[in-house]
């Protein structure tokens, strides 16, 4: 469906740039007021709540004459990685318990946070010029 197509798209970028600015020391500028609106928690989680659905979804739908699962498949990884990743962090953040499976899932998506956004940015932009290549 275009519509899961359209989404995908936006909200690679989106939450790939809010993982990717996260940390990011502020500086005066045009993007400074995007940066600020993406550093706000519930915005963060919204955000991660769609794009980790949009991902998820876009494992299902497919576009005309596209192969199902394989089509989509690294749009649907980065949507579901960085959406993950912001999830991750909002529930870091608030919560208080601490366990080894959530250390480890820091460890990778936190770690790595910087690896994602870009990898999710790059995508979201090559599923958008590319639309029927096999794997974007």
């Amino acid at each position: 469906m275009i519509q899961f197509y359209l989404l995908s798209v936006l909200l690679n970028v989106t939450a790939g740039y809010a993982v990717y600015v996260s940390d990011k020391e502020p500086r005066q500028g045009i993007t400074e007021g995007i940066r600020a609106f993406l550093r706000d928690k519930s915005i963060r989680l919204i955000l991660g709540i769609l794009t980790f659905m949009v991902g998820f979804f876009k494992l299902l739908t497919v576009m005309r004459l596209d192969v199902p699962i394989v089509g989509d498949l690294l749009p649907a990884a980065a949507g579901m990685a960085a959406g993950f990743t912001l999830l991750l962090e909002f529930y870091r953040t608030n919560a208080t318990v601490a366990s080894d499976s959530i250390e480890r899932l820091e460890k990778i998506f936190i770690g790595y946070k910087h690896v994602i956004g870009i990898a999710s940015i790059a995508v979201g932009v090559a599923h958008f010029l590319f639309a029927n290549v096999l794997f974007l």
